[in-house]
């Protein structure tokens, strides 16, 4: 209905303005009609009375002629330069006329009404003058206004009714769009739109649909990572639950205490790893990480986790290997985030690595090899591998977990994400290759400080 009253003012405001703006128009076209119609009045009238007819006992003018000058409420006079001049005549126009000009021009009579005036010259000093009131010309555009004013009612009443139908078109397809994006408000996932109506309404509902379609994928991908949070975090729990049950109530026996907390400590570990992972999550939608960029030796980093991932990868049956240059190798980096992104890339190897296989941590700073002035930190594992589809999307949050899942040992997902963009954040990059005969590496590039700096 809104649309339909806007359309119509919209509409009657257009007929206003073009009424307001054609009045004047028809005024001037009517006036200068009525004073071409007196122009030629006069200049019969004084056709036949330069013939002698109206000339001592000349007969009066034609009977159509007095006719057209009555019905047109047209006075004729005969003036010269010895009669006052008739009402509406000035002395000047008199004078014109006894000097053979022919006037043409608009006057006042004593009781102000406005009026034309024609004149022509008969010889003799004397002339024919006839005057006709304004008013009548003000009929004729009266009439002229009258019916534009119905041509331009008839057209805001089409105006109207198209508006009426036109806005039915345009708000049912509306009206369903709202009432589909309240029920999807609502969390109800399973309503779509017929696009229907112009191209542009119709794109409206198309966009609800791939709203919709969005938002199924998004919230299925949050909840199976719910659940595989929920399932990688009961694990540990039960564990520290039972042995720290056990401690409490002196079941362990006291040689065992040791080992216990060890296991304790591990799953303790295990629970801030994902508990880390969760906020890492809430980072992804930030706007950047944050960044503590400094001149630092790789190999101090590499070193340093190597030993970590070694004791852990014993336990697992897995040899880890570590591979660093024997000279300093400086990179400008954040060393926690570097060391974050090892972590991740061993957590992802260890995983897919089965027992007796081996796991190689290895920087490189060939530029050949690292792609420029960068140092490469390669993570090499010999798990199953990922084919070129994989590769693509190795770094997309929850891609790989989402193919893998139940086919082989899958994390949360958010790992290879967070390498990529802690990767990029310090100016580097991060890419995955796959390796002869089997397995997969993941390369992590980071600037090196320029030779002239170190």
């Amino acid at each position: 209905m809104q649309t339909v009253v806007l359309a119509s003012a919209i509409a009657a405001i257009a007929v206003l303005v073009a009424g307001a703006a054609v009045a004047p128009f028809v005024r001037a076209a009517a006036e200068t009609e009525a004073r071409g119609s007196l122009a030629t009045l006069a200049d019969l009238t004084t056709t036949y009375v330069e013939r002698g007819e109206l000339r001592g006992a000349g007969g009066p003018l034609p009977r159509p002629l007095r006719q057209i000058l009555r019905r047109e409420q047209v006075t004729g006079y005969l003036v010269s330069s010895d009669i006052a001049p008739p009402p509406g005549v000035s002395e000047q126009d008199v004078e014109k006329l006894a000097a053979g000009e022919s006037i043409s021009a608009s006057s006042k009579r004593e009781a102000g009404e406005p009026v034309l005036i024609e004149g022509r010259p008969i010889g003799g000093g004397s002339g024919i003058v006839l005057v006709q009131p304004l008013a009548v010309a003000g009929e004729a555009s009266g009439f002229f206004l009258i019916r534009i004013i119905l041509a331009l009612a008839l057209g805001l009443l089409i105006a109207v009714v198209i508006a009426y139908f036109a806005a039915r078109r345009l708000s049912r397809p509306l009206r369903a769009a709202r009432v589909v994006a309240h029920e999807m408000a609502e969390g109800r996932r399973d309503q779509t739109l017929e696009p229907r109506g112009p191209a542009e309404v119709a794109d409206i509902a198309e966009a609800l649909n791939a709203l919709g379609a969005a938002l199924v994928v998004s919230e299925g991908r949050q909840r199976d990572f719910l659940l595989s949070v929920s399932h990688e975090l009961r694990t540990p729990l039960t564990a520290v639950k039972g042995y720290g049950e056990a401690l409490s109530e002196e079941m362990v026996p006291a040689p065992e205490i040791p080992a216990v907390g060890s296991i304790v400590a591990s799953e303790a570990q295990r629970l801030d790893r994902l508990v880390n992972d969760l906020l890492d999550l809430a980072r992804l939608g930030a706007v950047d990480f944050h960044f503590d960029l400094a001149d630092i030796d790789a190999r101090d980093v590499i070193t340093d986790a190597g030993l970590v991932w070694q004791d852990r990868s014993a336990r697992e049956q897995v040899t880890f290997e570590i591979a660093v240059p024997e000279g300093p190798v400086m990179v400008r980096a954040d060393a926690w985030r570097l060391r974050q992104i090892i972590d991740n890339l061993a957590e992802n190897a260890l995983r897919v690595s089965p027992e007796g296989s081996a796991i190689v941590l290895e920087l490189h700073d060939d530029a050949s090899i690292a792609g420029g002035p960068f140092a490469a930190v390669e993570v090499r594992d010999s798990g199953p591998g990922l084919s070129p589809d994989d590769r693509e999307v190795a770094f997309e949050p929850g891609a790989l977990h989402e193919r893998f899942r139940g086919v082989r040992p899958v994390g949360t997902g958010l790992g290879l994400a967070l390498v990529a963009r802690l990767a990029s954040g310090m100016g580097g990059l991060a890419t995955v290759t796959s390796n002869q005969p089997g397995g997969t590496s993941f390369w992590v590039r980071v600037p090196r400080v320029p030779s002239d700096v170190q």
